[in-house]
């Protein structure tokens, strides 16, 4: 099993895997109170973007034994009472958990994913429980996501 270290995102060591804008702690252009266009989220056509709670679980060790990824949309993921670790691959045509890294999102942080991106949950750092939200069109767990289990030698403990 390899070990990586989960580091403090940034947009310069974040870029390859998608955006983020810290929603608790907006900054730059604005009208007033508002600052708008901060983090886009391409869609396509008729699909409605849909919001959906997931509830995650602090675990004992942060162990990375499977990935999903989407052909077609981005995700947007939104912790909502922590920061969390949130891990990544780049995009390809198959698994690539040696390319994996980690990322603490602050809570109140909003992050699109890009298509194609290698990830799965996003877990507490501190709490034993974290609310996150995930921005997704709608029905992308049932006709837009690949989940793939790795071998216990491709596993990573964060």
């Amino acid at each position: 099993m390899r070990t990586i270290k989960a580091v403090p995102i940034t947009v310069e060591n974040f870029q390859a895997y998608g955006a983020f804008t810290k929603v608790l702690e907006p900054s730059g252009y604005n009208l007033g109170e508002f600052y708008p266009d901060r983090c886009h989220f391409p869609v396509n056509g008729r699909v409605p973007i849909t919001f959906s709670p997931l509830v995650t679980y602090k675990p004992e060790q942060y162990i990375v034994d499977n990935a999903e990824f989407h052909d077609y949309t981005c995700e947007g993921v939104i912790p909502m009472d922590d920061d969390v670790v949130l891990h990544v691959a780049p995009a390809s045509p198959g698994p690539v958990p040696e390319l994996t890294e980690a990322f603490i999102v602050p809570k109140g942080t909003a992050v699109r994913l890009n298509p194609g991106v290698w990830h799965k949950a996003a877990l507490p750092v501190h709490n034993d429980v974290c609310h996150v939200l995930i921005v997704l069109p709608e029905r992308t767990y049932h006709n837009d996501c690949v989940v793939v289990d790795y071998a216990e030698e491709d596993q990573i403990l964060i």
